[in-house]
């Protein structure tokens, strides 16, 4: 190289140095993609939005959880009412009156009489109605529970939702301001003769570029916050939703322990379980029927004294009744299929939701382990190689030894294994929101 060249690169070298300087050199941009790791994985101080405190306005405010409750204390009341007796009936009336004449104290047999029955149902009916109706309210119950805990995912996930963009668009942010400060050292090595105006034009790509991810990020932002709102149970936003920052917060995943678990608390498995012994107690009510029933009747008669003035005794009847089952094949015996036939379904209902709730649990565990695996990936190894690729860079290049590309390449591959990280841990805390789904984690009490 000629005495001019070295002066040259000299030259370009002072003023690339003192623009560096001037924005606070590579040293600093590093010292920030250094402080936005550190502040990613550390616990978001600042006026953020508590998740626990969202859920416990949500099982407050949402009309769904009102709903349900409003439905599981209308199933409560059902139970008495199923064990109870029939209304017994009062009757009264005259007997034996003859059409000729309308005084009471012609004929021997007219009478005055008040009356009482009542029905009494074959015994163990009431009994059954009842355990049928308790076990109604029962499944209502856990249909309550089941709607609860489906919200607070729904919150969950919209909360990590909100999340993700929110933090996207501080990355996609801090990316454009990266590549600006490219730009601008790539517009001084065009003007000095060192650089080419295609850098330039690649760089005032990726910029817009970022600004249009900006722009999309910004119109995904309502919608999580609408869904979100709307798992509060609120018709309007009160106030700005800043959900804090993802992070990791390991959990022991193991597919027998949770399966165990979910069979025994999930509530839409306790549900159908609760149909099940629902339905068979309906079996053995209709069984009843074949039994007759009893009309119990008890009735006063009271009789006036004849026109020759002899007294007439007052007169008491009891009588019982029992109604005829005989019509067996087309009322009874349909009734009882059709109660084995619903437990057979509730039976075949619970078995298909056990092996989904199995094939779920393990796609989110998988999804879980996996997110987690990468997020670690991430920080420890793949983000620190690429941000030292990208310090690299940007020195070799300033002293002309790599291409304007080549940088841009390596810092646009920063910017999407940040991206992916963010992701990870998204789908990390989604994955776990999902699995607390569905091993039924009790949030309404």
């Amino acid at each position: 190289m000629n005495r001019v060249g070295m002066v040259v690169i000299a030259l370009a070298a002072i003023t690339m140095t003192t623009h560096v300087h001037a924005e606070g050199g590579i040293g600093s941009i590093m010292f920030t993609h250094a402080v936005a790791q550190e502040s990613a994985t550390a616990p978001h101080l600042g006026n953020t939005t508590s998740l626990p405190r969202l859920i416990r306005e949500a099982l407050e405010n949402n009309p769904e959880i009102q709903a349900a409750h409003q439905e599981r204390v209308a199933a409560q009341q059902r139970i008495a009412p199923a064990g109870a007796l029939d209304d017994p009936m009062l009757e009264a009336g005259v007997i034996n009156a003859p059409l000729a004449s309308s005084p009471f104290n012609r004929e021997d047999m007219t009478m005055k009489m008040i009356g009482l029955s009542q029905r009494l149902p074959f015994p163990g009916k009431r009994g059954l109605r009842k355990e049928v109706a308790s076990k109604d309210a029962q499944a209502i119950e856990y249909g309550y529970q089941e709607t609860a805990n489906r919200v607070v995912h729904d919150l969950k996930t919209a909360y990590f939702d909100l999340g993700l963009a929110r933090e996207m668009i501080q990355l996609v942010e801090k990316n454009r301001q990266t590549l600006e400060y490219f730009l601008r050292i790539a517009e001084e090595r065009y003007q000095v003769g060192q650089g080419s105006q295609a850098d330039v034009l690649k760089a005032q790509t990726q910029v817009s570029r970022m600004l249009d991810r900006l722009l999309g990020l910004a119109r995904e932002q309502p919608v999580f916050e609408a869904e979100l709102i709307r798992a509060l149970g609120r018709s309007t936003r009160i106030e700005t939703l800043v959900p804090a920052l993802l992070h990791i917060q390991e959990t022991p995943l193991i597919l027998e322990a949770l399966q165990q678990e979910a069979m025994a608390q999930r509530p839409q498995l306790l549900a159908l379980q609760s149909l099940i012994a629902r339905n068979e107690k309906s079996v053995d009510l209709a069984r009843r029927a074949y039994y007759p029933d009893l009309d119990v009747r008890l009735s006063y008669g009271q009789r006036d004294s004849m026109l020759d003035g002899s007294r007439r005794d007052d007169m008491v009847s009891m009588t019982v009744a029992v109604n005829l089952p005989v019509w067996r094949g087309n009322k009874i015996e349909p009734r009882i299929m059709e109660s084995q036939a619903l437990r057979d379904q509730a039976a075949s209902l619970y078995q298909a939701q056990s092996n989904e709730l199995t094939a779920r649990l393990r796609q989110q565990i998988a999804m879980a382990e996996q997110s987690l695996k990468s997020v670690k990936l991430y920080q420890t190894t793949i983000l620190p190689q690429a941000r030292l690729t990208v310090e690299s860079a940007l020195a070799a290049y300033q002293v002309g030894r790599v291409d304007f590309l080549t940088l841009l390449d390596n810092q646009m591959t920063v910017f999407d294994y940040e991206t992916s990280r963010i992701t990870a841990l998204a789908n990390y805390n989604k994955a776990l929101a999902e699995i607390d789904w569905l091993v039924g984690k009790n949030h309404a009490h």
